[in-house]
């Protein structure tokens, strides 16, 4: 078997120092376990000094976990609402000259401002319904499938992983890696943190996680896709080693029903990276 088990990774220790990097305000330093707890020069008191506030563990996932990961799946999920509403606009041009289009003709029609100016905020009140709706089931989708049964979906089988982010005895971070025994190529998967721990390099020593699992279990690549709005996200992956591989437009998501009104109001686009380890 080309892959070693998720349980001989060794845990991590990520500690952060004051270097910027793009999209966060810290990075991080990754640390073996061995060498942290091990060392002959260690003390008690040199020990303290390292479990200190910015001092963020990365372990594998156990079941006490359920619940923490779960509500921070939930809520990062939950952000997209307004980020695929509002923000998303910005980036649909045919959709902001189709609005335009309305805006217009509701003026010539009716010849009534106050209802003119009614429509675009009637317009983006039926966005934020629609990517409401649409999120809902695909959250519905995920909380009853893989991240209902982290155990069965990612730390059994061979090649696939999940670790979680742990700061001042809390979780405060997931990410997942998928092995595909095809391609030879690991996928990187539901990424969050906490929002109120964001900032520290949290998600960018998630991913360096990812990219360690895939390298000391010999795969060729790391793959992710992504519907995220924000610009962050994407250099953050950037700034991992992804490249950009292309987009989708009008991605559908589970739970869409393909209706002339929903595809109105609710659109995504679906990017995808790539990170290469090494040439088959």
């Amino acid at each position: 078997m080309h892959c070693l088990s998720p349980k001989m990774v060794c845990e991590t220790k990520i500690v952060a120092d004051e270097h910027s990097i793009p999209g966060t305000k810290k990075d991080s330093i990754i640390v073996s376990a061995s060498q942290m707890w091990t060392s002959s020069s260690s003390s008690p008191n040199s020990l303290e000094e390292n479990l200190k506030k910015d001092t963020v563990f990365i372990r594998e996932y156990e079941l006490t976990d359920h619940e923490d990961v779960r509500r921070i799946f939930y809520d990062g999920i939950m952000e997209r609402i307004p980020n695929t509403a509002f923000r998303g606009l910005k980036q649909q041009t045919k959709m902001q000259i189709l609005y335009t289009c309305i805006t217009i003709m509701c003026f010539v029609v009716t010849k009534s401002v106050a209802l003119t100016c009614c429509t675009p905020v009637l317009l983006m009140g039926a966005r934020y319904y629609f990517s409401r709706k649409v999120i809902h089931s695909f959250l519905d989708c995920a909380l009853h499938t893989d991240m209902s049964d982290i155990e069965q979906y990612y730390m059994k089988p061979a090649g696939s992983c999940f670790w979680v982010a742990v700061l001042e005895g809390k979780v405060v971070g997931i990410v997942a890696a998928q092995g595909n025994e095809e391609d030879n190529t690991v996928e990187l998967r539901r990424m969050s943190v906490d929002s109120r721990y964001r900032g520290k390099g949290i998600a960018k020593t998630l991913g360096r996680k990812v990219l360690e699992f895939a390298m000391l279990n010999n795969y060729s690549a790391i793959v992710l896709g992504t519907t995220a709005v924000k610009l962050a996200a994407h250099k953050l992956y950037e700034s991992l080693g992804f490249k950009h591989m292309g987009v989708t437009e009008e991605y559908t998501l589970p739970g869409m029903s393909h209706s002339f009104v929903e595809r109105m109001f609710f659109q995504l686009r679906y990017h995808r990276y790539r990170l290469q380890l090494r040439e088959e």
